[in-house]
């Protein structure tokens, strides 16, 4: 089944694992993430940058991609398209070819102006039963060419967005896009707390919070985080990592000059192993094998 992300992600919050978050940048890496979560039982979100979409062809492109592959490799697992890091036109663009979940980026506007498209995209949202993630503060490193200076999310605006009625929410609380450098000091737990706590404060309840930046964090701290309330984690520096070593160790041993192993549909199949592998891995960090 192909739905929106609300229903997997109240019931990952409420169950304490969190539902993998799985960046599509081409043909294989639709395939390798589908193949990972049927073979674990995993729910899935697939997302697709505009910087993806880019290269795919178009996000019509890419939702296509998924949804043909979806079928062609009869998944039953449920999945969500999610439109990742949007600008508000991506958003709009994106709902109108029936992506079931979108994230709004306006971590970079003022908070009024980021509340304000936050207020619209949730009215068309409501009415397409598609589910918004929005994001308050900036995460460190880049996403598609944008840097961030990775300072802590504010509390106050976090709450303010959860007001606003989203169905998930991205909070910066020490994560990093790309790879960690050596000096990086961990997540924040204590502020992320916090952050939940205000939230319940003002709402009466708890909603999904999700964790960018996902690739290279260590398993524990990961753990730590969606027991303290994050319900979606992204990966995607980590596959792109775990697919050039499947392609380096194959070309770098000679396997490509055997034969007809120069034929990408086998050259290729050295990374989309290793991505299967990263996936599953990660599945069984976060605590959604099974949980389909």
């Amino acid at each position: 089944m192909i739905t929106n992300s609300t229903a997997m992600l109240q019931k990952a919050r409420a169950e304490h694992y969190a539902v993998p978050a799985f960046n599509v940048n081409n043909l294989e890496w639709a395939k390798a993430i589908l193949l990972a979560g049927e073979k674990a039982q995993s729910p899935l979100i697939l997302q697709v940058t505009s910087g993806a979409a880019k290269y795919m062809g178009s996000f019509r492109l890419a939702y296509d991609l998924i949804v043909d592959m979806y079928n062609a490799l009869h998944i039953t697992v449920p999945i969500s398209i999610h439109l990742d890091h949007g600008t508000y036109f991506d958003a709009l663009k994106t709902l109108g070819i029936s992506y079931t979940s979108v994230m709004f980026d306006g971590s970079s506007l003022s908070l009024d102006d980021n509340l304000a498209k936050t207020a619209t995209l949730r009215d068309l949202t409501t009415a397409q039963s598609v589910s918004l993630e929005t994001e308050v503060g900036t995460i460190g490193g880049e996403e598609d060419g944008v840097i961030a200076d990775g300072e802590i999310a504010p509390v106050d605006s976090a709450v303010a967005m959860a007001k606003a009625g989203v169905d998930m929410l991205a909070v910066g609380i020490g994560n990093i896009h790309g790879k960690y450098p050596k000096d990086w000091k961990g997540l924040n737990f204590e502020h992320l707390q916090k952050i939940d706590d205000a939230i319940f404060a003002a709402l009466g309840k708890r909603i999904p919070l999700v964790l960018h930046g996902g690739s290279g964090i260590p398993d524990d701290q990961i753990r730590k985080a969606i027991q303290l309330g994050i319900a979606k984690v992204n990966v995607n520096t980590e596959g792109q990592l775990a697919f050039h070593q499947g392609l380096r160790d194959y070309i770098l041993s000679d396997e490509d000059l055997k034969g007809k192993n120069y034929d990408p549909r086998i050259l290729l199949t050295a990374g989309t192993d290793k991505l299967v592998d990263m996936c599953l891995d990660r599945i069984r960090v976060f605590g959604s094998e099974n949980k389909a």
